[in-house]
């Protein structure tokens, strides 16, 4: 059997990362079009295809970004979805290893609480990408919904990396779903999931530099053949 597609679909696994710094050069119209007619062939439960997209270009990104930076400073965090309240054992362990390794690559110390800020702060600014994609599901469909709407973010993120683009999901974007929903005027039972920055990557930063580390089989699968 040949393995062919088995090996390009990991190699694309191996490379996809998420990009920090994007160049401000847009992505043509047309590779756009091509990423969300992939995206658009995942699975769904029973095929509702909850997820609706909104994707900005232009002018659009640019006004997003503004009204974004400006609600941030101004509103807390609500999100739709409710975040981890907490992270414990290993999965704190793994978040910390991430976030070490994100100020480290710029030169930020563990205790500098207000570079951190300035860093955290970059989600709302989109990494200065020339496009951004606003997930949300249907609200009715619950936890299912935002599920195969995870599962349209995977097929993005993968698509892009075939094309020689870079991206970042950022659930920082979904903390503020009464901004999104205002903004690009959707109704109130249009759930925010999450966002994606998108563009090509400044290769030459040095936040795009570090690579994320992935468990091992026997941390995450347990095998019952008997």
């Amino acid at each position: 059997m040949s393995t062919e597609s088995f090996d390009t679909l990991a190699r694309l696994l191996d490379e996809r990362w998420t990009c920090r710094q994007f160049r401000p050069d847009p992505v043509p119209d047309a590779d756009i079009e091509r990423l969300l007619a992939l995206a658009q062939r995942t699975p769904s439960w029973c095929n509702t295809q909850p997820w609706q997209v909104d994707v900005t270009s232009g002018a659009a990104t640019d006004r997003f970004r503004a009204a974004l930076a400006e609600h941030v400073m101004a509103h807390p965090q609500h999100p739709d979805l409710a975040f981890p309240p907490a992270y414990d054992g290993v999965y704190r362990d793994r978040r910390r290893e991430c976030g070490f390794q994100l100020y480290d690559s710029v030169g930020i110390a563990k205790d500098d609480a207000g570079r951190r800020l300035e860093q955290t702060l970059r989600n709302f600014e989109l990494f200065d990408a020339p496009h951004v994609a606003l997930v949300t599901t249907e609200a009715d469909l619950g936890t299912y919904g935002a599920i195969d709407c995870g599962l349209w973010v995977q097929s993005f993120l993968l698509g892009a990396q075939a094309l020689g683009l870079a991206a970042a999901p950022q659930a920082a974007l979904a903390a503020y779903p009464s901004l999104v929903r205002e903004h690009f005027g959707l109704p109130d039972n249009r759930l925010v999931v999450v966002g994606i920055s998108f563009g090509y990557a400044d290769t030459d930063h040095p936040v795009n530099r570090f690579r994320t580390s992935r468990a091992g089989l026997d941390d995450v699968v347990r095998r019952h053949r008997y």
